[in-house]
């Protein structure tokens, strides 16, 4: 597994080298989940600057909300019926909120699974871990899902914007207590947060200090949620008294304000806060860490963080002009950060079903069944160690974060055997419900990322090509190709006969001959140490 590598010295300067397969899938790899044969051939038509432009327009089709899969005998929603969505029906009941809650992490799984040709589902999950919240803490599903929309929906808008649509989002209000923070009692949660997770983080030149968070407190102080379910101010609950910060913020006074002029205060911390240009940097710092490497030391920070840096407050904190330049840069095509990255449960998970192209049934036409193989993933993901809603805390999943080993923190000896073995259930039985099978064809899988799959050396040198981010020795492909496609053989004929009596005439026998030992080949290489790389 990587450790900290050798940082390059290339910069910002728009990348000029070739367009090639392996170029375009680190691109694809690093702003998706798992990548389809059909997306690199269709980006590798497009060049460099068309290929960013695509992902970041955010045109693509916006998801439809979850629907009710959860009613049963016992448990019957009384507004919403069985393929129906709830996200506008907000209950108090218990029970349905957490069969809600529920739901929604099955179609935020398939939301990632059928996602389009955009950086929207990476970004969204940046975000949701960015403000990182538990939906269980919050206990209102509609809350939840308000909130994950709101990430969705300016996952490449404007950060100042996000921060303070953040500030006053009923779930995040809920999950930091913002709802009870009064000028009687403030609550000093999300002020903290505010300044520490959300915009300047913990650096060495951050020191704002403890006064400062209480004095935002006082600021914050006001913001309620209705029994409508609405986000509104109370003035009677707001500190109307001047709230003066220390030198890190140049001794800034806020004034305090009565009646609804108090929510304007919101607005003027947030304006304070984003003077500093460590919120900058910060969150330059953050975006590369997601889409590039965890490691900066100190020629990263003066090539690359430093200049977005510059072009995030030259753009008003705009984030997609930050995102074409890094992707478009020379830097993020080094060699030295192509499998670099381990994988995310999720990137491990959902971009293996990505990648197989495994097929789901309709959630639309088939609510229930296909509800429940998204959980099946569901589960799997929380096995190994990624909890999609329910990050362990506010500071989200510690590979994201943790210092030294970031990423490395993803596999252990725990989770790599889960891992392991999604991946040969995928292949070998996969999972079935009412007769609804998934699980990898592994025919159609070889046609779709093979020009010859006849040819052993080919289909090879494809799978290889295809799976991993990072290329192997000749010898060991030869000898894989030799060990399983050629049954211990010398002669390549032996994979193309089978192969090509399987075309010719697809029996059962002709079926097997080929299929035992495509799963064994394709586990074989998903099991190696290399795929869990990206």
């Amino acid at each position: 597994m990587p450790v900290n590598i050798a940082s390059s010295n290339l910069g910002l300067t728009p990348y000029n080298g070739q367009w090639t397969k392996p170029i375009v899938k680190h691109l694809l790899k690093r702003t998706l989940f798992g990548v389809k044969a059909s997306e690199i051939d269709y980006f590798l038509l497009q060049g460099l600057t068309n290929s960013v432009d695509i992902l970041l327009a955010d045109t693509a089709d916006y998801p439809s909300p979850p629907l009710n899969d959860y009613n049963t005998a016992t448990v019957i929603d009384p507004v919403v019926p069985v393929g129906q969505t709830w996200v506008n029906n907000p209950s108090n009941d218990g029970t349905i909120n957490s069969l809600r809650r529920r739901t929604l992490k099955k179609w935020w799984v398939g939301v990632m699974l059928n996602q389009d040709r955009t950086i929207r589902e990476k970004l969204t999950l940046f975000w949701a871990n960015h403000f990182s919240t538990e939906s269980d803490v919050i206990n209102n599903a509609n809350y939840v899902y308000w909130h994950h929309d709101l990430l969705r929906k300016n996952c490449l808008g404007n950060f100042k914007k996000l921060i303070k649509d953040v500030t006053i989002d009923a779930g995040m209000l809920r999950y930091l207590n913002g709802y009870l923070n009064t000028s009687n009692a403030p609550d000093e949660n999300y002020a903290r947060e505010l300044q520490e997770l959300f915009t300047l983080g913990k650096g060495k030149d951050v020191i704002y200090s403890e006064e400062d968070v209480k004095t935002a407190a006082k600021v914050l102080s006001g913001w309620r949620i209705n029994n409508s379910f609405s986000v509104y101010f109370d003035a009677t609950r707001h500190a109307v008294t001047n709230k003066q910060f220390s030198a890190y913020y140049n001794n800034k006074i806020i004034i305090g304000k009565g009646g609804a002029n108090g929510a304007l205060e919101t607005d003027e911390l947030i304006d304070m806060i984003f003077e500093k240009q460590e919120v900058a940097k910060f969150i330059c710092r953050k975006l590369y860490t997601w889409f590039v490497y965890y490691h900066i030391d100190a020629t990263v920070e003066k090539n690359i963080i430093e200049p977005l840096a510059v072009l995030f407050i030259q753009h008003n904190f705009e984030i997609k002009p930050v995102l074409k330049v890094l992707l478009e840069s020379e830097h993020f095509y080094d060699n030295l950060y192509i499998g670099c990255q381990i994988k995310s449960p999720v990137d491990h998970i959902v971009g293996f079903l990505r990648e197989t192209s495994i097929v789901f049934p309709d959630p639309i036409t088939d609510t229930t069944d296909t509800y429940f193989h998204y959980n099946n993933i569901v589960t799997q993901l929380i096995n190994a160690g990624q909890d999609v809603g329910d990050p362990p805390n506010v500071s989200g999943w510690p590979a994201y974060y943790q210092v030294p080993n970031f990423s490395e923190l993803w596999i252990n000896a725990d989770t790599l055997p889960k891992r392991n073995k999604f991946t040969d259930l995928m292949i070998e039985t996969g999972y079935t419900r009412n007769g609804k099978k998934i699980m990898l064809n592994t025919i159609q899988f070889v046609k779709d990322i093979c020009i010859n799959p006849s040819d052993p050396n080919v289909l090879t040198n494809s799978l290889f090509s295809h799976l991993l981010s990072t290329d192997v020795s000749l010898e060991a492909k030869t000898n894989l190709k030799k060990q399983i496609l050629l049954s211990g053989q010398d002669s390549d004929r032996y994979w193309s006969d089978a192969w090509d009596s399987y075309i010719a005439s697809p029996t059962t026998i002709n079926f097997n001959l080929v299929n035992i030992r495509l799963k064994a080949m394709i586990k074989y290489i998903m099991n190696l140490p290399e795929y869990q790389l990206a």
